[in-house]
């Protein structure tokens, strides 16, 4: 089963906390993941994963300028309906808005059909609500490595529960 992550990086965390999501979706059997920049899309693959996940740096708040126009004038054209759909994003500062920025990808999923899921606070520790989120103002993102790859381990096998034959 193939499932992509979709983001956009300023700095190049993002993209390292979206391959370790895709690292965490490949722990579960019979899964295909695959991370791409938004500059650099497989749409064919995308449009056949049954799991997306966007991602994007937090700047004011806000995701960048760059996912918020890829989404709005992409998304359309990856079939996002019906597909098992979630959001991550990377900050500076644990109140910087991170929490703001998953919620602005999730409402764009859900329109464009995405169901929306992150397993939030029903499997224990380490609870995601809605999406993981990395903050590097310490300038160590890795300690919130675990918090990726267990939210792409359960992403995965969420997917491969509602759609395994």
């Amino acid at each position: 089963m193939k499932m992509s992550v979709i983001y956009h990086s300023v700095t190049g965390n993002t993209k390292n906390m979206g391959e370790k999501i895709v690292e965490g979706m490949k722990q579960v059997s019979g899964v295909e993941a695959k991370a791409f920049s938004i500059d650099n899309l497989d749409e064919e693959f995308v449009k056949e994963s049954r799991c997306v996940v966007f991602g994007s740096p937090i700047y004011m708040a806000h995701i960048t300028g760059q996912m918020m126009n890829f989404m709005i004038q992409k998304t359309g054209a990856l079939q996002l309906a019906g597909k098992l759909c979630g959001a991550y994003t990377t900050a500076q500062y644990a109140h910087g808005g991170a929490e703001l920025g998953i919620q602005e990808m999730l409402n764009h999923m859900m329109v464009m059909g995405g169901m929306v899921y992150s397993g939030g606070g029903s499997f224990g520790k380490p609870i995601i609500h809605l999406g993981p989120v990395g903050i590097d103002n310490t300038m160590d993102i890795e300690q919130f490595v675990d918090y990726f790859v267990t939210y792409g381990t359960r992403m995965a096998t969420k997917a491969v529960e509602l759609w395994s034959e």
